[in-house]
């Protein structure tokens, strides 16, 4: 436990501020979370490089049982339009974060023999695309009201351009759009410091 301590702590940090930054909106489109939360991939791909998937999914385990308390806390704290975090948006957060972090281990684990940077990028691109669908449509969509029904999630499903501009979606999806394509350009650009990173790690274990 002690080696992946380092992966634990970041990913706990990441799983902390993604919760606190999701609050706050970064244009019409985004919240601040969106720009920490894909970080948690690159936890996740260096501790597999260095110490294997089975650490790999330790450090996701830890993140997902912070992520489980984050989301508890909020649900206690009252907003001005009711809790800070819903039912739908804590499943929604919890099982897409667990699906999409597994699956990247997964991924990275299988194509781990590869050139250097393969395993890091597919391994994120898909999990972050999984993660943002999984999310968006447990938290927001009309479909999965069910889910909770005190929840009005109406304004969700305004039907509006997609990111201002292109054919008529519900808002919910604009949102999506937006989160994903900030993932996918962060996943790529984490492969400068992922490279880094290990090189660290490898050191250390010599």
């Amino acid at each position: 436990m002690k080696r992946i301590l380092p992966g634990v702590i970041a990913m706990a940090a990441i799983v902390v501020a993604s919760n606190i930054l999701v609050q706050f909106l970064f244009g019409q489109w985004l919240t601040w979370g969106a720009f920490t939360y894909p970080l948690a991939f690159l936890v996740t791909d260096v501790m597999n490089r260095v110490y294997g998937s089975a650490a790999a999914r330790r450090v996701v385990f830890a993140g997902f049982v912070v992520g489980v308390a984050c989301s508890f806390i909020g649900t206690q704290i009252m907003g001005e339009f009711g809790p800070l975090v819903t039912l739908r948006i804590a499943i929604g957060s919890g099982f897409a974060f667990l699906t999409a972090q597994l699956l990247d281990v997964a991924i990275f684990d299988r194509l781990r023999d590869g050139r250097w940077w393969r395993a890091p990028a597919v391994s994120s691109l898909v999990g972050s695309s999984v993660d943002t669908a999984l999310f968006f449509t447990i938290a927001f969509s009309g479909a999965l009201s069910f889910l909770e029904p005190g929840n009005d999630v109406s304004w969700a499903g305004e039907v509006l351009p997609l990111l201002g501009t292109g054919p008529e979606v519900p808002l919910w999806v604009s949102l999506a759009v937006a989160d994903w394509g900030v993932k996918l350009v962060l996943a790529l650009i984490a492969l400068v410091p992922f490279r880094l990173l290990v090189a660290r790690f490898s050191q250390n274990l010599a």
